[in-house]
């Protein structure tokens, strides 16, 4: 467990900027920073960083928070995984005893998980220095002439022949066997288990985050039946359509060169490394995924896909390259020449010599699959006409109205095409994804909380009080500590959160969403024991609920509810006129709990007559008196007629 002083310490040494500039592209904004959304698919940046508050807000997702709780929401780190994350950024000596078989048992399974792959990557690597590593694993990698330092930076590994020689290690050193399991290091059959990349090379597959998630296994062995290489399967902590191999090394290199390249597999990563290009990245051998194209264009807009010249695999590779036109990124083309394949082509070659050819001999897409594609269908008039349409559908998914238009322009040009021929097409297709889109949308109910029943006699459950609730809440954590001039507290010196308290409990109210109340709790503390309110207390809370509501209070641009708008005494600013806003929105809040009262007791009363229980409906009928007075005395307050039923 870490102590509280050496969370302090890392809290006050962690730079939010610093810290997801390693996840996000940010751009200087004023006093912030903007990126876009990591947290959705997003074309205009919405994802604000505030190194003044030291937190971060996604407009697009509502997500918030502060260093800790962005590396929980997009690393899917536990608390403390987040906070030893820091420390070894910031070489904050954390003290802490090495991993058992007990502790680990203690811990959930996604630590647990990353725990076993932690010990693999650093079992594999140490196999390289023993006698079997050193005449087939290193003997591999060092005829494919990787140098130490690459080998180091990419932790790659060896896997003993011997089929149990990991699983038996690892099973020694306290690792339970159902992990070993889960990673997939351990394949189970029946009463039979034995490792699953035995006589492999490793590579070890990160997160972004640095942690390793997953491995690809490469065979020495000639025989057909032997798959070339193996990756991990699915798991909680690797999935393959949302990681990129190399993008833990590459993403700042990418983000300073304001590219990325795109290759196929770990040794064509590897290899490029070496030659001294670092701003490259691989699908691992797997078709390219939407998440994979959305981790690139975190940190770039620019994508150049490099390629051997393998036709089969070029025609393949169109549907990926559709993908990455949709997603709005600048896409770029490589066809290396015959027989070459980034790993080969790079060796020998200074990075220099490496970029200067890829500049030189880059293509845009148009041109790329009219190079492949058009030698095919020249003197086939319907062939043509196919590879037309086909051209114009990839057009049609760019988002930029500016660069379809562009490429359209281009396809013209190339394919001897009326342009204007060609925009009709692309505009009907694009009309006939708008209405199919149209088609599948369903308007959904609107959310509903049910909540606990409060204290007030005859009051019904399911009562929606959020709007009410939140506002107050609002007006605690932004206004808290200022005074409240009430004409009706004249001899009294009262702040914001002393009135609002106040109220709550001499009307022996409670607040029925459990995230507002804990937040009223832990703001009547702090004023019981003399403190002021600040705005770190609670976006740094240790609960993630209340931090993100507090970090959504205070970077929002809040609006008071909608029965402000109906005053002429509406304040355009909130907190111009504490006085009125704070008193009435508390009313509000009491006047919704009184209407629930009378609804259901009036549905109560109706039952009682059917029945005909004189008793009963008399004692109602008595206590329907009590809340129409309290109703009464509440709307004059409020003033005119501003009750919501």
């Amino acid at each position: 467990m870490i102590n509280q002083e050496t969370i302090n310490q890392i809290f006050e040494a962690a730079d939010i900027v610093d810290v997801i500039s390693e996840f996000v592209t940010l751009k200087k904004s004023g006093t912030n920073y903007k990126g876009l959304s990591p947290f959705t698919d997003e074309k205009t940046a919405s994802f604000m960083v505030s190194p003044a508050k030291g937190i971060f807000k996604d407009f697009s997702s509502g997500k918030g928070g502060n260093a800790v709780g962005f590396l929980m929401e997009h690393e899917k780190l536990s608390y403390p995984e987040a906070l030893r994350y820091l420390a070894r950024k910031y070489n904050i000596e954390i003290e802490e005893k090495e991993l058992t078989a007990e502790d680990i048992q203690q811990k959930n399974e996604r630590e647990s998980l990353l725990a076993v792959t932690q010990f693999a990557q650093k079992y594999f690597t140490k196999q390289l220095e023993t006698a079997e590593g050193k005449a087939i694993g290193m003997s591999y990698l060092r005829q494919r002439g990787y140098r130490e330092d690459i080998l180091e930076k990419f932790q790659i590994g060896y896997s003993p022949e011997e089929r149990k020689a990991f699983t038996t290690e690892a099973k020694k050193q306290g690792f339970k066997q159902d992990y070993l399991v889960k990673t997939g290091l351990t394949i189970e059959k029946e009463d039979y288990i034995f490792d699953r990349f035995a006589g492999r090379v490793i590579f070890p597959i990160h997160s972004l985050s640095g942690n390793v998630a997953g491995f690809g296994g490469r065979t020495l062995k000639t025989e057909k039946s032997i798959a070339k290489y193996l990756n991990s399967p699915e798991s909680d902590i690797y999935h393959k359509s949302k990681i990129l191999y190399g993008l833990f090394q590459a993403k700042k290199s990418i983000v300073n060169s304001n590219r990325c390249f795109l290759v196929e597999g770990y040794t064509d990563v590897i290899a490029l490394h070496q030659a001294g290009v670092e701003n490259v990245v691989s699908s691992s051998g797997t078709a390219l995924t939407e998440d994979q194209i959305r981790l690139i264009k975190r940190f770039t807009e620019n994508i150049t896909i490099i390629y051997d010249g393998d036709e089969a695999g070029l025609k393949a590779s169109f549907r990926g390259i559709d993908m990455v036109l949709e997603q709005g990124l600048n896409i770029k083309v490589l066809l290396l020449p015959d027989g070459e394949d980034p790993d080969s082509f790079a060796k020998g070659r200074s990075s220099g010599d490496f970029i200067d050819y890829i500049n030189k001999n880059e293509r845009d897409f148009i041109t790329f699959k009219t190079q492949v594609l058009l030698p095919e269908v020249q003197n086939d008039p319907i062939k043509r006409a196919g590879l037309i349409t086909d051209i114009v559908r990839s057009v049609s998914v760019i988002p930029d109205g500016i660069k379809r238009s562009v490429y359209l322009k281009e396809c013209s040009i190339l394919l001897a095409v009326d342009e204007k021929v060609l925009y009709a097409e692309v505009n009907k297709i694009r009309r006939k994804k708008l209405e199919q889109s149209w088609k599948k949308q369903r308007p959904e109910p609107a959310p509903t909380i049910a909540i606990d029943q409060p204290r007030v006699p005859g009051f019904v459950k399911n009562v929606y009080s959020e709007v009410e609730e939140r506002e107050i809440i609002y007006f605690l954590l932004k206004f808290g500590n200022q005074e409240l001039r009430i004409s009706s507290e004249k001899n009294k010196e009262l702040s914001v959160a002393q009135f609002i308290i106040r109220e709550i409990l001499n009307d022996d109210l409670e607040f029925t969403n459990l995230v507002y109340k804990q937040i009223f709790e832990d703001v009547r503390n702090i004023i019981e024991s003399g403190k002021e309110i600040t705005e770190r207390m609670f976006t740094f809370h240790e609960n993630k609920e209340i931090q993100d509501l507090s970090v959504d209070i205070v970077t929002s641009k809040y609006e008071l509810s909608k029965v402000w708008k109906r005053k002429e005494s509406y304040v355009e600013m909130p907190g111009e006129n504490l006085g009125v806003e704070v008193p009435k929105s508390l009313l509000l809040y009491k006047m919704k709990v009184v209407n629930f009262a009378l609804t259901g007791m009036r549905k109560e009363l109706q039952e009682t007559e059917k029945n005909g229980d004189i008793e009963k409906t008399m004692e109602i009928v008595g206590r329907l008196s009590n809340l129409e007075r309290s109703k009464n005395l509440i709307s004059k307050e409020i003033g005119e007629r501003i009750i919501l039923q």
